[in-house]
């Protein structure tokens, strides 16, 4: 997947998750419970609850909500319990996808998954249909700014322990190995860089390129249900064509 691509797909995320903050602050709070829970309270200590708070923040959710959610977490007296589930499937044309979840109650989530992909072209398949055409990696985000060198920020990154790292208008693109992320992104963190994105992720492989415009609508339908559910955390998908809405 090319940094241009990538760089456009995350605006246009940020964008339409933007637009609905509501209910992003409430995917985002089950995500640092969950994340203070397994871990820990001390983001310091705790490198997952540290990616989540950093991935709220990117959708400017308020300190205090993000205080909150990890005082829920480690709690000992919320006797909720999130689970993580990840659904695969298929969308108009074979288009993969990937849907993460995190819910309280699995016979509630999988007929609402199921409905969202049978209502949009899709269907709903078994675990492992899609998930060996994806990779599995850390993503950085460091975008082009006045006084940012960016062969000084490449070499950085590498020196850091990167895999990969790519150049383009938009900045520098790196790639990790998902056990070398953290390291990664501290060390750049430390160096003073500013980070627009740091996260695990999952890339495809290929994308597929939609040419029917039914299949389109269908496609994007799919995703916006997918996105409306409070369970779902993040989609995946080798879907092409939405770069450039």
């Amino acid at each position: 997947m090319s940094g241009h691509s990538k760089w456009n797909n995350i605006k246009n995320k940020k964008g339409k998750e933007d637009a609905k903050k509501g209910r992003v602050f409430t995917k985002m709070a089950r995500y640092i419970m969950v994340a203070a829970r397994e871990g820990g309270p001390d983001p310091e200590y705790n490198p997952s609850l540290k990616m989540a708070i950093d991935k709220a923040k990117s959708y400017n959710m308020p300190n205090d909500n993000i205080e909150r959610a990890i005082k829920k977490g480690s709690g000992e007296d919320d006797d909720t319990h999130f689970e993580e589930v990840t659904y695969e499937g298929y969308g108009p044309s074979g288009i993969a996808v990937m849907v993460k979840t995190l819910t309280d109650n699995r016979n509630r989530t999988a007929p609402e998954m199921r409905h969202a992909f049978d209502r949009n072209g899709g269907n709903l398949g078994t675990s492992g249909c899609v998930s060996f055409l994806f990779d599995n990696v850390g993503l950085i985000l460091i975008g082009a700014k006045e006084g940012l060198d960016l062969d000084e920020a490449m070499m950085a990154a590498i020196d850091a322990g990167a895999e990969d790292v790519e150049s383009s208008e938009d900045g520098l693109e790196i790639k990790t190995n998902p056990e070398d992320f953290a390291q990664v992104r501290d060390n750049l963190e430390k160096a003073g860089y500013e980070l627009g994105v740091a996260e695990l992720t999952y890339l495809p492989q290929n994308e597929v390129v939609l040419n029917s415009e039914d299949e389109i609508k269908q496609m994007e339908k799919l995703i916006d249900a997918l996105e409306d559910n409070d369970d779902v955390q993040d989609i995946y998908h080798n879907w092409q064509g939405n770069d450039e809405d």
